[in-house]
């Protein structure tokens, strides 16, 4: 059943910002990694183990979609710049845990700040309902992009 006119100029327009949204959050994250002097598969192991405090090298692997080899090399600068810490886990030797230092997350965060005011001032002119309808399309687009991007890795998901 086709759209109205107004519906499908609307979903159009909203896809249309999304992309573009989705292209400006890219490029703030590769300036935000290249002024800490970092990659952006860097820069997202961090705000990784940011959200979670520490993280087998396995989970910052399947986070950042980057090969165990990949995030061994990546983990071994992160170390050399001294954001994170390794260890061996004590129950599985196998495991390497990696942390986010604590006294470097104020230095992470500082690029984000402006920002972070700006999109507070803009959210605080939304209704709870609004807000909570935000929520709930990110997390559905967020449920998108995890199916995609297992079916992308080829795990049989339908699609």
């Amino acid at each position: 059943m086709p759209h109205e006119p107004a519906l499908t100029s609307a979903i159009a327009d909203l896809m249309r910002a999304g992309r573009e949204t989705s292209r400006l959050s890219m490029v703030f994250r590769y300036a935000i990694a290249d002024r800490l002097g970092i990659t952006v598969s860097d820069l997202e192991c961090l705000d990784f183990l940011a959200d979670v405090g520490s993280a087998t090298a396995g989970q910052v692997a399947e986070r950042t979609n980057l090969t165990t080899g990949a995030v061994t090399s990546m983990v071994r600068r992160l170390q050399q710049a001294g954001y994170v810490t390794a260890e061996r886990d004590p129950a599985d030797r196998r495991r390497l845990v990696v942390t986010l230092r604590p006294e470097r997350v104020a230095e992470l965060e500082r690029p984000y700040e402006r920002f972070a005011e700006h999109a507070e001032r803009l959210i605080e002119g939304y209704s709870v309902e609004q807000i909570r309808l935000l929520v709930r399309h990110f997390g559905r687009m967020q449920a998108m992009y995890l199916a995609e991007l297992n079916r992308l890795r080829g795990d049989g998901t339908p699609g």
